[in-house]
């Protein structure tokens, strides 16, 4: 045993930590320097901005002006009475719960598909992020065509089992269904390939403990899988809910005839980034009010998101230790 301990190669000694001024510096400050040219490109093109557009919500600014007088909340009262605003609210609100919902949940199947042994996999996986990478110009277009009145392959295959034509483009809820089937095969790939890297990250161990409980694959599913993506299911909602409420190209472009920034005739499906566009720049040029309706989108998503945050949690319960010894059971 002595000659064995004798035969081992000396253990080279730890480096003696730096005792200099500039070492104690350079230990205590670089990580600052590190992560500084992050938060000086969010002060320039982040935050700076959105200060600026608060400052010009509490202006009556004209971009075909010169002269922008100070007028405080009022452009704020003013949209708070505005019935189109309201109207455009809705139309987000109900555009953003028809896709997102049916969105995630499709992403979170088409995850767990993919997450198994399939053959030419790889391929698979790459191909759910073809429509990603489509121009949104393009898909809304091909998207006008299908939901076409008189001759949309979708009004085609509704003739075909008895049912009537639909006008998508002049029918409010037809038009937010519409758009909602646009977003949501742009956007579940890619929901889907953020929840199956987090699934690959799942411990396998875990798995055949609930399959020795008895627990067969969806009950693997519900009581394994769901609750340990519990926080990357927050953030795919929390990134739905931020593109959701800023939806601007897909109706702007379904609604591709005379004056499209209104979103149909009767404003039948325009968002309040439509709306915000509308009165920031042509027709009106009201960049005032405008801004205010920025910051009041800005509001709004940051109280959805969070309401969805809460809810998540609770409907989700724990997802620690204790959690996982219980989730096959």
């Amino acid at each position: 045993m002595t000659a064995q301990l004798e035969a081992r190669p000396p253990v080279a000694p730890a480096p003696p930590r730096p005792t200099g001024r500039f070492s104690r510096l350079d230990t205590r400050f670089s990580p600052y320097l590190y992560i500084a040219p992050f938060f000086l490109i969010f002060a320039i093109f982040g935050a700076y901005p959105l200060a600026y557009t608060f400052w010009v919500s509490l202006h009556d600014w004209d971009l075909l002006g010169t002269d922008h007088p100070f007028i405080g909340a009022e452009n704020y009262t003013r949209l708070l009475a505005d019935t189109d605003f309201w109207h455009a609210l809705v139309n987000t609100l109900g555009i953003f719960a028809i896709s997102t919902v049916p969105q995630l949940l499709a992403a979170l199947w088409l995850a767990n598909l993919l997450n198994r042994g399939l053959r030419a996999r790889t391929g698979w996986r790459m191909a759910v992020l073809v429509p990603n990478v489509t121009s949104t110009a393009a898909v809304a277009i091909v998207f006008g065509v299908l939901f076409g009145r008189e001759f949309g392959m979708i009004n085609w295959l509704l003739d075909l089992i008895g049912m009537d034509a639909i006008g998508w483009k002049s029918n409010r809820f037809a038009s937010w269904v519409a758009i909602s089937a646009m977003v949501d095969w742009r956007w579940t790939g890619y929901n889907a390939l953020i929840l199956l890297a987090a699934m690959q990250a799942i411990p396998r161990d875990l798995y055949e403990a609930a399959a020795i409980d008895g627990a067969n694959r969806t009950r693997q599913f519900w009581s394994v899988t769901v609750p340990l993506l519990k926080p990357t299911i927050i953030f795919c909602t929390i990134i739905a809910t931020i593109g959701g409420l800023q939806l601007f190209t897909e109706p702007r472009m379904f609604h591709s005839g005379t004056n499209p920034i209104r979103g149909g005739p009767l404003r039948e499906s325009q968002t309040l980034t439509m709306y915000m566009f509308e009165n920031a720049f042509a027709p009106h040029y009201n960049f005032g009010y405008g801004s205010a309706v920025a910051w009041l989108l800005f509001a709004l998503i940051a109280i959805v998101a969070v309401v969805n945050v809460l809810i998540l949690r609770r409907l989700g319960g724990g997802s620690g230790p204790d959690a996982r010894k219980g989730s096959a059971r």
